[in-house]
């Protein structure tokens, strides 16, 4: 940001985000904190307290492992549900590989940190077992749940 606002920074920024939801027509996730700092020229402290006010304002909300996303868009479950129903969705097999990190990363829009903290989940559950050199393979299939 080249000058401060008279209004607060975060304000400001907060008004823009506000717009760019509104044009895109509430749909994705936002842009991550780092690149919303670097675009804005402002530090995280500032994206933060914009962020915030939007939540409460009920226009946007934290996706644990995705990042902000518009309030009410998007798949509502957790990114654990989702990466266990990868097995159903994709048809996989006791034994068949398991989709690799990058890949996960890539379809749920959600960082390695949070995929590997799911992955580890489903093999101390028993659903995923590691090969040395292959990868993960299913190991057994989740217990259905009573969603349509």
């Amino acid at each position: 940001m080249p000058q401060a606002s008279p209004r607060g920074t975060y304000l400001v920024i907060a008004e823009a985000l506000r717009a760019e939801i509104q044009e895109r027509e509430g749909t994705g996730t936002l842009p991550s904190e780092a690149e919303l700092m670097r675009s804005h020229g402002v530090g995280r402290n500032t994206i933060r307290r914009a962020l915030k006010v939007l939540e409460a304002e009920g226009v946007v909300e934290s996706a644990p492992g995705i990042g902000w996303r518009p309030a009410g868009s998007g798949d509502r479950r957790s990114l654990a549900e989702r990466m266990a129903d990868v097995i159903t969705e994709d048809s996989l097999a006791v034994g068949d590989a398991y989709p690799s990190e990058a890949k996960l990363c890539e379809r749920f829009g959600a960082s390695r940190t949070a995929v590997r903290r799911v992955l580890a989940q489903m093999e101390g559950n028993g659903l995923l077992t590691t090969v040395h050199g292959k990868g993960r393979t299913v190991r057994a299939l989740p217990a259905p749940t009573g969603r349509p």
